[in-house]
């Protein structure tokens, strides 16, 4: 039987303590998931669940995630072999965000472009407006070769 998630407390004490986990889920049914690397604490990605992302999540070890774009639940790195097995998952205080930390099987890239973070670029101010510089190059797989589809993840 998947895990049911209870309707979240409006005590606030209640929601900030320990005892059952009881997401809270935007108007869209999703909570913000930050993924992060359990070695070295590198940001590799942040994504959206739903409920049956997060329950799945929970009952496999696996990170599953929701596509917006897709509109369906994606077990991350099914295609590419860069499967996330989530080692701690953890809750921020008023439980609507989440913070998955994972270790990452296959090229150990999180990212589409075939980079380990999705966190690949900086934003600089230049003139009136904002660029972007790539800090990382270094590709750990093709794209084009693991995504026959055009590389969604």
């Amino acid at each position: 039987m998947p895990l049911d998630f209870e309707k979240p407390s409006a005590d606030k004490a209640e929601l900030e303590g320990a005892g059952a986990f009881t997401p809270r889920f935007d108007v869209n049914g999703l909570v913000t998931a930050v993924v992060t690397d359990i070695r070295d604490g590198e940001l590799l990605m942040v994504a959206h669940m739903d409920a049956e992302a997060l329950a799945l999540t929970i009952e496999t070890g696996i990170a599953h995630y929701y596509s917006r774009s897709r509109r369906k639940i994606w077990k991350k790195g099914e295609t590419s072999g860069n499967l996330q097995t989530v080692h701690e998952l953890r809750t921020d205080c008023d439980q609507d965000a989440v913070w998955l930390k994972v270790s990452v099987a296959g090229h150990d890239a999180a990212c589409h472009t075939g980079r380990r973070s999705c966190f690949y670029r900086i934003v600089r101010k230049r003139d009136s407006g904002a660029v972007l510089e790539i800090t990382d190059h270094e590709r750990h797989f093709d794209p084009e070769a693991v995504y026959s589809d055009g590389g969604t993840k």
